[in-house]
């Protein structure tokens, strides 16, 4: 169940020259927290920040996208783009390298919503940074958008050998089993409802 998610795309080591931009997915901030204890509050995942920053440093001629709203139904007020200005600024990236979509509240609506706020041309190729995990269902719903994406896996919960350890620690192993289990889910749901071009996207 999580192995093929993990592994459905190789870990990228060095990024092509071809590769114009980099989008990174929201979803590993807490904008709430970050307000409530005026300290930015990083989750599960926020190798999806540190890893943008560090691609970044590497290619001063990249774009840089980072697109997250709320995904809360009830709390829209604080976007996840207040956490992650803050982050970039405290870490001492400048934040206005990056063009920051704040509307979208779910996968569908990160790709939708910031492909029509770059308009990428059909020939560019752009990073797409997200959860290993996450990865399948994201590049599926970006490609289905109109984007041509390189999937840069992060935030891995295998070590890449192929197995995957149920005794991590209870709490984080069933933690992980549900993110899966949510992934799984979600691949169907999207290719019911034609956000994805496939129900387990390829390489």
């Amino acid at each position: 169940m999580i192995v093929p998610l993990e592994n459905r795309f190789p870990q990228v080591r060095e990024l092509p020259l071809s590769v114009v931009g980099v989008v990174t997915l929201g979803g590993a901030v807490n904008q709430f927290m970050t307000v409530a204890r005026n300290q930015p509050s990083l989750s599960d995942g926020v190798e999806r920040l540190t890893e943008f920053v560090a691609v970044a440093r590497l290619r001063s001629k990249l774009r840089l996208v980072y697109t997250g709203g709320s995904g809360s139904l009830m709390r829209q007020e604080l976007k996840e783009t207040l956490v992650a200005r803050r982050f970039f600024k405290e870490i001492g990236f400048d934040p206005g390298r990056v063009v920051y979509e704040d509307q979208s509240r779910n996968t569908y609506e990160n790709a939708i919503m910031t492909y029509a706020l770059v308009r990428p041309d059909s020939d560019e190729t752009w990073a797409l940074i997200t959860s290993a995990m996450h990865m399948p269902r994201s590049v599926g719903v970006f490609r289905k958008a109109g984007w041509k994406v390189l999937p840069y896996p992060v935030d891995f919960k295998t070590e890449g050998t192929g197995q995957f350890n149920y005794f991590q620690g209870l709490a984080s192993g069933f933690g992980t089993l549900g993110a899966a289990l949510k992934e799984w889910i979600g691949l169907v749901g999207y290719r019911m409802l034609g956000r994805t071009d496939s129900i387990f996207p390829a390489p």
